[in-house]
């Protein structure tokens, strides 16, 4: 069933609320300047109609995780020339580059975790001639379980170097994570948000890169206060804001 306008309205209220709250809690004891964290809303499975409606209540940042679905829904009639910021959320084929790629408002990839993807989304979108960087966050399987993307902990040093040296038309903002599902608060933090933590001290202290101005992106739905208050700067929120979707098979990155 469709979320109303209201609906829509009261969840992204509640929500950025929540996300403000949390961050103003980890501007207290975090050593570093923290950015306001920035609402990814993720509208995977919902209409073009729904994201119009959180668009005119104030949210500009989209995300998908499906290449074709992202592409029909953007050049939508209702969507089209509007300023809406895509995020590509999903796992990404390097052979889906450049039908993702000819979406000019793409505004960032968050999966990137190979060296053979970042060549090639890079490639790809210098032959857009755009005039700006795509923004990618490197992705990182902290939980370490064959079911999820991402690189290993160990290796995000040199999969960022390369990014950063070897990709000219990419911008590389920070990491991202999607982490093991349905931790349980009650018995400490979350391991993975506290790896990915440690993964961008450890990378900005090989690459000698300042910690403030590398983004973590983590946090969905139900855990997105603990994601911010770890230090995430960049939440991915679908079902606390378009209500519950049904599944469909494995995706890159659930919310």
């Amino acid at each position: 069933m469709a979320a109303s306008d209201q609906s829509i309205a009261a969840a992204l209220t509640s929500v950025r609320t929540k996300a403000l709250g949390a961050h103003r809690k980890a501007s207290e004891t975090l050593t570093h300047g923290q950015r306001e964290p920035r609402l990814v809303a993720v509208s995977k499975t919902k209409p073009a109609e729904e994201v119009l409606r959180a668009y005119e209540n104030g949210q500009r940042h989209f995300g998908e995780n499906y290449v074709q679905e992202l592409v029909e829904k953007a050049n939508d009639p209702l969507l089209a020339g509007l300023d809406v910021r895509w995020h590509f959320i999903g796992h990404l084929q390097r052979n889906k580059c450049n039908h993702l790629t000819s979406l000019p408002n793409l505004w960032a990839v968050e999966t990137v975790d190979s060296e053979r993807l970042a060549a090639t989304l890079n490639n790809s979108w210098k032959k857009r001639a755009y005039g700006r960087k795509l923004k990618v966050f490197v992705q990182v399987n902290s939980s370490a379980e064959d079911s999820k993307h991402g690189c290993l902990e160990s290796e995000v040093p040199a999969l960022v170097k390369h990014v950063m040296e070897s990709c000219d038309s990419l911008e590389f903002c920070g990491l991202m994570t999607i982490g093991r599902v349905g931790h349980d608060y009650a018995t400490g933090p979350n391991p993975d948000f506290e790896s990915l933590v440690a993964a961008r001290r450890d990378v900005c202290s090989r690459l000698e890169l300042d910690i403030s101005r590398v983004e973590l992106s983590m946090g969905m739905s139900a855990d997105f206060e603990e994601a911010v208050l770890a230090g995430s700067t960049n939440v991915r929120i679908g079902s606390a804001i378009f209500g519950v979707r049904p599944p469909k098979g494995k995706s890159g990155a659930s919310a």
